[in-house]
C-alpha cells in the first residue's frame, strides 16, 4: 500500500461526504488506486458511523474502525495509525478545518527535504482573542514544564513515513498526549505553515484545556516533582531564617510583637502549599496506577471494509 489516510470521526456527519470526495481525489493523484482511507469512529453520538459504513459499501478504499466507546481524540488517532499499512501515512481531521489538498504540498516537501515527517503549524491560530491567548499560554507552559520543544499552534495534519509510524506505535502510555509523542519519537521532522478554517466550534473548554495541560506535563516530565522539592527547600530556609531573626531580636533588641493575622496567613499559605504539592504527587501516583493495570489501549467493536480485523492495541 503506497498511501494511507487516517481521520477520526466525532460529530462528523455533516463533513463525511465532502471529506471523502476531496481526500479521494488527492489520493488518486499521488497513488493511483493504491491507497486506503481509514476512518475511526470514536463513539460519535450522531450518525457518523452509519454514513461511514455506507462509504465502505460504495468505495473499496474506505476502512471504518468502530471503537466500542469514546476513548478520546488522541487514542482514536493512534488506533487509526495502528490500522494503516501504507508506506506513507497522512493523518488529518475530518471536519475540513484542515484541507485534504495539503497532502500534495506535504508530499512535495517531504521528497525535497528527504525527511520522515511533515507536520502542519498554523501561521495564525484560529478563534477569538481568548482562544489565542489560552492556546499560546498552553504551549509556553508545556515547553517550560517538560523541556519538549513543541511548536505553537501545531495542527493534526501530518504526513509520516512508515518507519516513523511504527516507532510512534511503540509508545504504550494509557494516558497519552500525542502532541508530545510526535516530538519525542524523533526522526527528521519539518513544519509546514498552514491556515485552518473555522468550520466548527472548538470542543476544548477552559477546563478541558487545563486538564489537557496537566495530563501533557505529567506524562512527559518530572519537573513538577522537582519543583515541589525546591519550593519546600526554599520555604524551609525562609522559615529557619525568620526563626533566627526572631531569636536575635528577642535576645538583643526586644520581644517580637504579637501578630495573630500574620500567623494565620502563614498557616493558610503553608497549608495550601502542602495540599498543592501533595496533589501534584497524587497525579503522578494516579498515572502509575493507571499504567500498571495494563488495561486495553483501545477496544475495537467492529471493522468495516477490511479483510481482517487489525490487532487491538494492548
Amino acid at each position: 500500500m503506497r498511501l494511507s489516510i487516517v481521520a477520526t470521526l466525532y460529530q462528523s456527519a455533516s463533513y463525511i461526504e465532502e471529506f471523502h470526495l476531496r481526500v479521494s481525489a488527492v489520493a488518486r493523484q499521488l497513488a493511483g488506486e493504491d491507497y486506503e482511507i481509514i476512518l475511526v469512529n470514536d463513539g460519535s453520538p450522531d450518525n457518523s458511523l452509519h454514513l461511514a459504513v455506507q462509504l465502505t459499501e460504495r468505495d473499496g478504499h474506505v476502512v471504518v474502525v468502530d471503537l466500542s466507546r469514546n476513548f478520546g481524540h488522541h487514542k482514536a488517532m493512534m488506533a487509526g495509525l495502528a490500522t494503516a499499512t501504507g508506506e506513507k501515512v497522512f493523518l488529518i481531521d475530518s471536519d475540513l478545518e484542515e484541507e485534504p489538498e495539503w497532502l500534495l504540498d506535504f508530499t512535495k516537501q517531504m521528497e525535497s527535504e528527504n525527511c520522515d515527517v511533515i507536520f502542519g503549524v498554523q501561521s495564525a491560530r484560529k478563534g477569538g482573542i481568548f482562544e489565542k491567548i489560552t492556546g499560546a499560554l498552553f504551549y509556553r507552559l508545556f515547553r517550560v514544564l517538560t523541556g519538549i520543544d513543541q511548536p505553537n499552534n501545531i495542527a493534526t495534519a501530518r504526513l509520516m513515513s512508515r518507519r516513523y509510524v511504527e516507532a510512534l506505535l511503540l509508545h504504550r502510555e494509557r494516558e497519552l498526549n500525542i502532541g508530545g509523542l510526535w516530538i519525542v519519537t524523533g526522526f527528521k521532522q519539518q513544519l509546514h505553515a498552514v491556515i485552518k478554517h473555522d468550520t466548527s466550534p472548538t470542543s476544548y473548554s477552559v477546563s478541558r484545556k487545563f486538564s489537557h495541560l496537566v495530563n501533557a506535563v505529567t506524562s512527559f516530565s518530572s519537573r513538577p516533582l522537582i519543583f515541589t522539592f525546591y519550593s519546600g527547600l526554599l520555604i524551609s530556609i525562609s522559615a529557619m531564617s525568620y526563626i533566627v531573626y526572631l531569636t536575635i531580636r528577642y535576645l538583643f533588641i526586644a520581644s517580637p510583637p504579637d501578630g495573630y493575622t500574620s500567623i494565620i496567613a502563614s498557616i493558610w499559605l503553608l497549608s495550601g502549599l502542602i495540599i498543592f504539592f501533595m496533589g501534584i504527587q497524587g497525579i503522578y501516583i494516579a498515572k502509575i496506577f493507571s499504567e500498571v493495570k495494563q488495561r486495553p489501549y483501545i477496544i475495537t467493536r467492529q471493522v468495516y471494509g477490511h479483510p481482517q480485523r487489525p490487532e487491538v492495541l494492548k
